[in-house]
């Protein structure tokens, strides 16, 4: 696993924030919704991964209208290209913004060393979707601004002139399907944007998606094998590598870029990826700015079907915090509060909005038509899964352990795949038999 500075380890973060976690809790505090917006004052930064609307100025108009509510805030912002890795660095002090999206590697049993709690999850829950996923001890520590449905985005007029018209059902018929487009078009039939890493991750979202079973996430807590015969991750991780063992991705992972994935997928020259439904609107976006047909851009389930329906687990993005060391706690609420409810950010992505009640987007028009079944996963046991996974030092949610799927596959990487599932089987078992 690789160590550097901005990459560190996930149980590497943990000791060096829980190091950090003392001073953070003697600033503990909470963050409730401001009810007087002329009594809410403060200048607050807002760190984001979103470094593409900090540039071109979307941020920034929406503070302009935030402020029409809030005249006497300030808000800056500071755009982050690799942001988890420079926000766990700052999280080592009091330093990182005033609101925030959590990074993944931070432990759900640790939010409220490092956030402000923003109230009880029984209220909120009536408000917003995803609560759970940020609620320790029925306070609620984050808040979602978009959920997101996983999915294959890819180039419908690739598919066809392929001959391939029908969402593949099973692993089996998806792999024949990208085989077709190998041999029938000109095009990458799967971009795995492998040098990036992020994007990778997504893969780890499929979990649920082939069983349809809400509680996937929770019984990774029970089982010794969770790349066994028949369970989703054996499933998922084993279709990633069948697409890169059979040549049907691009020719060298180390090349990829994932701002130039947006063009090619959008021209046609890649297929398809695994990914967000988020990203439908970005490579719809690509389209239009390289003169190509948007409604190419579809978005396809996990081929894998339940009692004859597909399944779509959704999931909430990043959930956004406010620091607990904030001195402007109140701006910051009044910041976070007002962005996801008023912003029209998520109808903007065409994503699905965590605000209950809220149309679904347009780009999942498809989904509802065909039947797809939108399933949120159980979090009843996240905090010790995110044990076992610390202690086994997998990283289910890094970039590392995809990668090394890929490399196995291409050959980068000594073994093969069922050498790669007994090593994950063998480290999550002892893992597991630790923490208990």
């Amino acid at each position: 696993m690789r160590r550097t500075p901005a990459a560190i380890t996930v149980a590497a973060l943990v000791l060096s924030l829980s190091a950090c976690g003392g001073n953070a809790g003697q600033a503990a505090g909470d963050a409730p919704s401001p009810t007087d917006p002329a009594q809410v004052t403060g200048a607050i930064t807002v760190l984001t991964n979103r470094t593409d609307q900090v540039q071109d100025g979307t941020l920034d108009g929406y503070a302009k209208r935030f402020n029409q509510i809030y005249p006497h805030v300030t808000v800056k912002f500071q755009g982050l290209t690799d942001y988890e890795g420079d926000v766990k660095i700052r999280m080592n002090s009091a330093d990182y913004g005033d609101v925030l999206s959590i990074p993944a590697a931070v432990p759900l049993k640790q939010y409220p060393v490092f956030f402000a709690a923003l109230g009880d999850a029984t209220d909120l829950a009536k408000t917003y979707d995803f609560t759970d996923h940020a609620t320790v001890n029925g306070k609620v520590y984050g808040i979602a601004n978009i959920g997101t449905a996983n999915g294959f985005v890819y180039n419908k007029a690739v598919w066809r002139q392929a001959g391939v018209t029908d969402w593949p059902t099973t692993p089996q018929q998806f792999l024949d399907d990208l085989r077709a487009i190998k041999d029938k078009t000109a095009a990458t039939p799967y971009y795995t944007n492998y040098h990036d890493g992020w994007p990778l991750t997504n893969w780890g979202s499929a979990l649920g998606s082939p069983s349809c079973d809400t509680a996937a996430n929770d019984k990774l807590a029970d089982t010794d094998q969770p790349w066994g015969k028949g369970k989703d991750l054996k499933t998922v991780d084993g279709l990633l590598y069948d697409i890169v063992h059979d040549k049907l991705s691009e020719a060298d992972p180390n090349t990829t870029n994932w701002e130039n994935s947006k063009a090619l997928i959008a021209t046609g020259k890649v297929a398809t990826m695994w990914l967000g439904s988020w990203a439908v609107v970005q490579m719809r976006a690509a389209a239009k700015n390289a003169g190509a047909n948007p409604d190419d851009i579809g978005f396809m389930p996990f081929p894998s079907q339940q009692d004859g329906h597909f399944c779509s687990v959704v999931r909430p993005d990043y959930q956004y915090a406010v620091n607990v060391h904030s001195e402007h706690k109140a701006a910051a609420r009044a910041w976070l509060d007002w962005y996801i409810t008023k912003s029209g950010d998520a109808q903007a992505a065409l994503s699905i909005s965590s605000v209950k009640g809220t149309p679904l987007p347009s780009d999942l028009a498809p989904f509802q038509a065909g039947g797809v079944k939108f399933i949120q996963l159980s979090n009843a046991k996240t905090a010790l899964v995110d044990e076992i996974d610390k202690a086994s030092e997998i990283g289910l949610s890094a970039q590392d352990y995809p990668r090394r799927i890929v490399d196995v596959a291409r050959g980068a990487a000594a073994g093969d795949l069922t050498g790669v599932f007994d090593d994950l089987n063998r480290k999550w078992s002892q893992a597991k038999g630790s923490v208990g």
